[in-house]
């Protein structure tokens, strides 16, 4: 993969992919609850650029064309597609897509995808969508061979990668093979010389640790990072941790980060099961970054604390309490394709 790697998130899109939710077993009881934020999600989105999203049929090809229409978004820039997914997680199960900016070429990286560690099968039809989605683009794929997800990892596009080695180091993941090893696939891959590895993840998040709760890259040298200030709470300690790293790592410039400490919301329990509520799992679009809120006084801190990070974009938050039933948000479900 020379010559290539995964620009920076607020790098310029040329659109935003997503997979339509349609798995109950995700959001047991509750999924009727999420459409009205998702579908805002998507209707922000078409304000700023092009929106792919993959559907099961042609049944729900109208269904979903109807219920945009119904709320106003801007049709002309929602394409949707008959590539049916096992679920919605589209930044796990879409391809990374890099950049050779010198000839003007992109491809598709298309990681094993295996639900997590295998927890949810079937997962056939998801682990077919990078493929998909290159063909439909025009551009080559390229297979590692081994398992990644897009939210286990974020980058700085000058080199840096944060990841989590709660989850890259899992064993249900590549058991075979070791830190060293890992880190040579990201290197290759993502087109990146220097891995900040973090710790543990935060309460219920059934990924393992992915990165994209924890901490975020919002410059080249700026990261913003979740930070719970209760003692007693079970996320405090683990975040702590993070944020100690954090203040001893070096860039690939060998320059140390500014850090931007983000607020945990208060704890969203649903059927007694303490969920994965994060205010670092906002998406980056053109101009705008949407970030989930979740019904407590600590979304407008979070509001601040985004609007100091990115100040030439439009901060949007959208509750995302019952999309967090199903153990992601916003950026759980989206994947951004970078433009040349």
């Amino acid at each position: 993969m020379t010559g290539y790697h995964m620009p920076a998130e607020w790098e310029r899109h040329e659109a935003t992919w997503l997979s339509y939710p349609h798995n109950t077993n995700s959001w047991p009881d509750k999924i009727e609850t999420i459409f009205p934020s998702y579908n805002l999600f998507i209707k922000n989105l078409a304000e700023v650029e092009d929106v792919h999203i993959n559907v099961l049929d042609a049944e729900m090809e109208s269904h979903v064309a109807h219920a945009l229409k119904a709320i106003g978004c801007d049709m002309e820039r929602i394409k949707l597609h008959l590539f049916p997914t096992n679920d919605a997680w589209c930044r796990d199960h879409g391809p990374a897509i890099v950049v050779n900016r010198e000839e003007k070429l992109r491809a598709a990286v298309d990681w094993n995808y295996n639900a997590w560690g295998g927890k949810y099968p079937p997962f056939d039809l998801d682990n077919r969508i990078p493929s998909l989605i290159a063909q439909y683009l025009g551009i080559k794929t390229v297979e590692p061979g081994i398992v990644m997800e897009g939210g286990s990892i974020d980058v700085n596009g000058c080199g840096d990668l944060l990841t989590t080695t709660s989850c890259l180091l899992n064993p249900n993941r590549n058991p075979q093979l070791d830190r060293d090893k890992i880190e040579e696939y990201l290197c290759k891959y993502y087109g990146v010389e220097n891995v900040v590895w973090l710790g543990d993840g935060i309460v219920g998040d059934d990924t393992d640790g992915h990165v994209d709760d924890l901490s975020r890259f919002c410059t080249p040298s700026l990261i913003v990072t979740a930070v719970e200030t209760d003692r007693n709470d079970e996320n405090y300690e683990p975040l702590q941790q993070n944020l100690k790293t954090l203040g001893r790592c070096r860039l690939a410039d060998g320059k140390q980060p500014s850090i931007a400490e983000l607020p945990m919301p208060k704890p969203v329990i649903w059927e007694e099961q303490r969920l994965p509520a994060s205010y670092a799992n906002f998406y980056i679009a053109n101009d705008i970054v949407i970030f989930p809120t979740y019904r407590c006084d600590n979304d407008n801190k979070a509001a601040y604390v985004l609007e100091e990070c990115f100040p030439e974009r439009e901060i949007i938050g959208i509750d995302s309490t019952d999309i967090v039933w199903g153990l992601g948000s916003f950026h759980c479900l989206s994947q951004q394709i970078p433009t040349l």
